[in-house]
């Protein structure tokens, strides 16, 4: 059942549950930021509007810097604005940043440890009709093994603001991933959020299996896991949307609870939050485990929700996982 300790939106699974993009919460935490914080600086790359810059842009002229298509000179400046006193922002695609400024974030921002946030959008394949060429599934990999780097990955629109606005709180660089598509509002504004903090979605008396999700395909696991209620199949659903630093403490307990683990990203399986978690287990306490997402391909160009499907990661594919995962017990 929904943990209700968390607030979750009551509406999960109504039919008529709202859907709203995730990106829009970045645009709601810079200008909450922006009111509250001088030092709040936003950087765009030619992409206002996709990326939800545009509202800070319009109220806090003197704190927007346009650098076009430039992803390398934006992390670079950026860098600099965060080794001065700033709280810079930058904001793209995630194939463009980090994806084409990977050296520069590197070296200016992550090497010198430069309070620089970096909002990747337009992650995995539920970009749809724009194609593999700007579908990011590989940034949580080259993101996550950085020294001094955070990862967050929100759930929805309100958490993506909440992770935002903590972003802005914390020393250092830190890369937030952002989809693109409407997507399921499943957490309210009172649903605490904690970096470093995996949340307790779902919690059935005798789980089987725990399933550790991120991103807008923890919807789709909520989904599975009332399902597999109806199935007799218990299960965990744990929203890992701190990809790092991760918290050890609960996926070691998932596993104890459990005995087997289930993880589920908009990403490649290889080097992502599934191999994080696997990177705890092996430490900590073994178990089986089955990973949903991208397997070593690319995406390409078709409506979301098929692309979602044709790639393994629909509802159907994670009940299968959670089913898998039990024969290896």
């Amino acid at each position: 059942m929904l943990n209700n300790k968390l607030k979750l939106n009551p509406k999960i699974f109504d039919p008529d549950i709202p859907e709203v993009p995730i990106r829009n919460g970045f645009g709601e935490g810079l200008l909450f930021l922006g009111d509250r914080n001088a030092n709040v600086i936003v950087l765009s790359a030619d992409l206002t509007e996709s990326t939800r810059t545009e509202s800070f842009a319009k109220k806090f002229p003197d704190r927007h810097f346009e650098v076009g298509v430039a992803e390398q000179n934006m992390a670079t400046v950026a860098a600099g604005l965060g080794i001065s006193g700033k709280i810079p922002f930058i904001a793209s695609y995630a194939t463009f940043s980090p994806g084409r400024n990977y050296e520069q974030i590197r070296t200016t921002i992550a090497y010198n440890n430069a309070n620089v946030k970096i909002a990747g959008h337009h992650a995995g394949v539920s970009v749809g009709p724009d194609g593999a060429t700007h579908q990011a599934t590989e940034d949580i990999a080259i993101m996550r093994v950085m020294p001094n780097m955070k990862v967050f990955v929100p759930c929805d629109a309100i958490e993506a603001k909440k992770a935002t606005i903590a972003a802005a709180s914390i020393d250092g660089p830190v890369y937030l991933r952002f989809a693109r598509e409407k997507s399921a509002v499943v957490t309210t504004e009172e649903t605490p959020f904690t970096p470093g903090k995996i949340d307790l979605f779902w919690d059935s008396r005798k789980p089987q299996v725990a399933i550790i999700v991120c991103g807008l395909l923890v919807y789709k696991a909520l989904l599975a896991a009332k399902e597999l209620e109806k199935e007799k199949i218990g299960v965990l659903v744990l929203n890992n949307h701190s990809i790092k630093p991760v918290d050890e403490k609960t996926i070691m307990k998932a596993a104890e609870r459990t005995g087997a683990i289930v993880t589920v990203e908009e990403h490649q399986v290889a080097g992502g939050m599934g191999s994080a978690v696997a990177e705890v287990l092996a430490k900590h306490h073994p178990a089986p485990i089955e990973f949903v997402g991208m397997r070593d391909t690319f995406g390409e160009s078709g409506p979301p929700e098929a692309l979602i499907e044709k790639y393994g990661m629909s509802v159907e594919d994670i009940k299968t996982a959670v089913k898998k995962v039990i024969l290896r017990k």
